[in-house]
C-alpha cells in the first residue's frame, strides 16, 4: 500500500446542516491539515461536487433540499466521484447501512470523535487513490514502452549526456531539439529515468502522428458521450503522467487551440477532459521535442510566444549523425548485434568507410533501419560494399541532385534531398524562388532544409 498523501492535499466536502456542528468539524479537520469545503444542505453539496473534485465527502444523512442518500446517488454519477462517508444519528443507523450497499465507504454516528473521522477520511482516501492508480496502471500497460540504451562514442554526444545529468534533477520543462531520427526520445527517457520522478510514469505522444481532432482527447482525456464513439470515460496522458513525466514529441505541430489549452494546463496544473465540467488536477514534468526552429515558428506566428518560454526553460540540442562520425561504427555494430538472431554479420572496411562517409539525412533512425535489414539478409556473413543500399555506396558530396539517380535503387528520401539541394543551388539559395520551382510553400521548404541538414556552400 502506498504512502498517504499529505493532509493538505486531501480535499474534503463536509455536508452538514447543523451549523454549530459543521463549524466545529470544519475547524477540527482543518487543524488536522485537511482542505475542507462546507455545504449546509444536500443540493448545495451536489453543486460543489459537480464544480470541483473532492477525495472524500462527509455527508449528513438528514438534510434539507436533498438527503444524504440523494447526495450519494448524485455523487455516484460523477466522472470522478469521491468516497462518501455517511454521518448519521442513532435513529438512522439502519438507513446508513443501506447507504453502504449503494456505494458509501462507511458511516459514523453522532456525536463523532475527530480522531475517528480523521481515520475514516484517510482510509477512504487511500481506497480512492488505489482505485485511481489501478486505472492508470491498466491504461499504461496497454501502451508499449521501450527503454533502449543510448550508444555513443562521440564527444558531442557525451556533452549532451552530461547536460542530461544536470537537468534531470530539476523539475523544469526541457526542450529537446534536433533533426528527425537523432534520438530525441531516448534523451527524454534518460532524463526521466535519472530524475526524482524516475519511479513515476513516463507517457509520450507524437503530436505530428495524431489528427488534431483526436489529439485533444489523447492529451486530456474525454468523458463518456463527449463525442460520437466515446462510449466510456478515457484518461488522457496528462492524467496518466500524474506524478511523473509527459514527453511531447514534435510539439511544433500543435494547432493554436491546443497550444492555448496546453499552456493553461501547464500554468495552472489543471484542465478539463473533453466534454467534462470538473477540473482535473495533475502534477507533471514536461519534456518537449521538435525538429523545427521554434523561435522562427514564433516569429512566423505559428507558435505561441508564451508557450515557447514555458517549454523552453532548459534546452538540449542533439547534433545530427553527420556531425558525430565516431558514433557511426559503434551504432552500426550495435544494431547488427541487436537484430541478429544468431551470429551478427561483420562489416568490411570498405563498407564501414561508406557508412562513415554517408551524410545520413535520416540520422540514427536511418542507420538503424539499414543495419537491421542487413542483419537479416547477411546473417553470419561479411557485409561488403555492394551489399549496402546504392545511395550509401556512392559519394554523397558529388551526386547531390544528379539526374542519373532517377530510376536507381535509392530511397525516395534521398532522391528528394538531392533534388531540393540541386534546386537551391540553381536558385543561388533564394528560398522563395526555390519554393516556387519545387511547387511547395516557403514554410515547407524551410522544414525540409532543417530536416535534411542542408547548408549553403560558401
Amino acid at each position: 500500500m502506498g504512502e498517504w498523501r499529505v493532509s493538505a492535499d486531501i480535499r474534503i466536502l463536509l455536508a452538514e446542516d447543523e451549523r454549530n456542528l459543521s463549524r466545529i468539524l470544519e475547524t477540527q479537520l482543518r487543524k488536522k491539515g485537511f482542505e475542507v469545503e462546507v455545504a449546509y444542505d444536500g443540493r448545495a453539496a451536489v453543486e460543489l461536487l459537480k464544480g470541483a473534485e473532492f477525495d472524500v465527502a462527509l455527508v449528513d444523512l438528514v438534510m434539507p433540499e436533498l438527503d444524504g442518500i440523494g447526495v450519494l446517488r448524485e455523487a455516484a454519477g460523477l466522472d470522478a466521484p469521491p468516497e462518501v462517508v455517511i454521518v448519521t444519528g442513532n435513529g438512522t443507523v439502519e438507513t446508513a447501512i443501506a447507504a453502504m450497499k449503494l456505494g458509501a465507504y462507511d458511516y459514523v454516528t453522532k456525536p463523532c470523535r475527530v480522531a475517528e473521522l480523521e481515520m475514516l477520511v484517510r482510509r477512504a482516501y487511500e481506497k480512492r487513490r488505489l482505485a485511481q492508480e489501478n486505472v492508470r496502471l491498466q491504461t499504461r500497460l496497454s501502451r508499449r514502452e521501450e527503454f533502449p540504451e543510448i550508444v555513443t562514442a562521440s564527444p558531442a554526444m557525451e556533452s549532451v549526456l552530461e547536460l542530461v545529468r544536470k537537468v534531470a534533477s530539476s523539475n523544469s520543462a526541457v526542450l529537446i531539439t534536433g533533426e528527425s531520427g537523432t534520438g530525441k526520445e531516448l534523451v527524454a527517457r534518460a532524463i526521466h529515468r535519472l530524475s526524482p520522478r524516475g519511479e513515476g510514469p513516463l507517457t509520450d505522444i507524437n503530436c505530428a502522428a495524431i489528427q488534431e481532432n483526436l489529439l485533444e482527447s489523447e492529451l486530456f482525456g474525454h468523458e463518456r458521450g463527449a463525442f460520437t464513439g466515446a462510449m466510456t470515460r478515457k484518461l488522457g496522458l496528462f492524467e496518466l503522467a500524474d506524478g511523473g513525466t509527459l514527453f511531447m514529441d514534435e510539439i511544433a505541430e500543435l494547432a493554436p487551440r491546443l497550444q492555448s489549452k496546453l499552456l493553461r494546463a501547464l500554468e495552472m496544473g489543471e484542465f478539463f477532459r473533453v466534454g467534462g465540467t470538473q477540473k482535473v488536477s495533475t502534477d507533471i514534468r514536461l519534456l518537449a521535442a521538435t525538429n523545427r526552429d521554434l523561435e522562427h515558428e514564433v516569429a512566423e506566428g505559428n507558435f505561441r510566444e508564451d508557450l515557447f518560454y514555458r517549454v523552453n526553460t532548459l534546452t538540449i540540442h542533439i547534433p545530427p549523425l553527420r556531425e558525430r562520425h565516431e558514433d557511426i561504427p559503434v551504432l552500426a555494430r550495435h544494431f547488427l548485434e541487436r537484430q541478429a538472431s544468431a551470429t551478427a554479420p561483420e562489416l568490411t572496411d570498405t563498407a564501414l568507410d561508406a557508412l562513415v562517409q554517408y551524410s545520413w539525412p535520416g540520422n540514427v533512425r536511418e542507420l538503424r533501419n539499414v543495419m537491421e535489414r542487413l542483419a537479416i539478409l547477411r546473417a553470419g556473413e561479411r557485409i561488403q560494399l555492394e551489399d549496402l543500399p546504392r545511395d550509401l555506396a556512392r559519394d554523397q558530396r558529388t551526386d547531390g541532385g544528379n539526374s542519373s539517380l532517377i530510376g536507381e535503387s535509392v530511397s525516395l528520401e534521398h532522391l528528394e534531398r538531392a533534388h531540393i539541394e540541386a534546386v537551391l543551388s540553381k536558385e543561388n539559395w533564394h528560398q522563395g524562388r526555390a519554393a516556387d520551382t519545387l511547387g511547395i510553400s516557403a514554410k515547407t521548404l524551410y522544414r525540409k532544409i532543417r530536416l535534411y541538414g542542408l547548408e549553403r556552400t560558401r
